[in-house]
């Protein structure tokens, strides 16, 4: 399956990252960081709907995707239009790099989310250490022991934590962790197939005090209009924002419907 192999070319890369920067020192460098800090949480809690913009240069399911903007004219978009950023790090299928996103961080205020697979500690060092103010925790790649442990080191170091589900079992298990923020991906990643159908049934199990964010496959006004019915308080977009040539007016549009 796809997600297999992605988490194990993840683990094939870690200790490529640990030769450059020990774990020991990245964690030295996360703790003494002294950035400013960017709430995500408060991005996507305040009433209304919230946007997220994403990064992102390719993916299994699109293959290169090719922006139509350059990065800094990006930047005063979503500075103008969204609530924070994605950003994906993944480096063999998403064509990521953490070099992106502390690039980012250096031209917007916006609350980061590093999206990755994050399945060492090592990585939550690093997400803090360049910047990043939120984490993504993916319950399909995680058992019961590490999405607990992992939320909290992810709290400890002063990130929020948006925690994937795609099916009924990794939504109670999220709730289980008291997840502030419960993100629903209508992509299957053990397929890649979407259906947004899968935030409908799965929003009814996220209590309204939850963060509830809606993730992958929303292209059109119509999808806007059928998540928003489903209650949720975020949209995370990538390949609408990405192929449009001013994604700043695609986001307006879709918070005014």
């Amino acid at each position: 399956m796809i997600l297999d192999q992605i988490v194990e070319d993840k683990k094939r890369r870690l200790p490529e990252h640990k030769k450059r920067i020990s774990e020991q020192a990245m964690r030295r460098l996360a703790e003494s960081y002294d950035g400013e800090r960017h709430s995500f949480a408060e991005a996507l809690g305040k009433d209304g709907i919230s946007i997220i913009g994403e990064f992102k240069k390719a993916s299994p399911s699109l293959g290169e995707i090719k922006s139509k903007i350059n990065l800094l004219d990006r930047i005063e978009e979503y500075d103008a239009s969204v609530d924070a950023i994605s950003c994906l790090t993944e480096e063999d299928h998403f064509n990521g790099s953490v070099e992106y996103l502390k690039q980012i961080r250096q031209l917007t205020a916006l609350p980061i989310l590093r999206k990755d697979f994050m399945i060492e500690p090592y990585q939550f060092y690093e997400a803090r250490a360049i910047g990043a103010d939120a984490v993504l925790l993916i319950a399909a790649i995680l058992d019961d022991a590490q999405l607990k442990d992992f939320y909290q080191l992810a709290m400890e170091l002063g990130l929020d934590a948006l925690v994937e589900v795609h099916d009924e079992a990794e939504t109670e298990r999220a709730l289980k962790l008291d997840a502030r923020i419960i993100g629903v991906n209508n992509r299957n990643l053990k397929d890649f197939s979407i259906e947004l159908d899968t935030t409908r049934r799965l929003g009814r199990m996220v209590p309204p005090e939850k963060i509830f964010v809606a993730e992958s496959g929303i292209l059109c006004d119509d999808d806007v209009r059928f998540l928003k019915d489903c209650g949720v308080d975020a949209f995370l977009i990538g390949r609408a924002f990405m192929e449009a040539e001013h994604p700043r007016e695609v986001a307006a549009r879709w918070k005014s419907l």
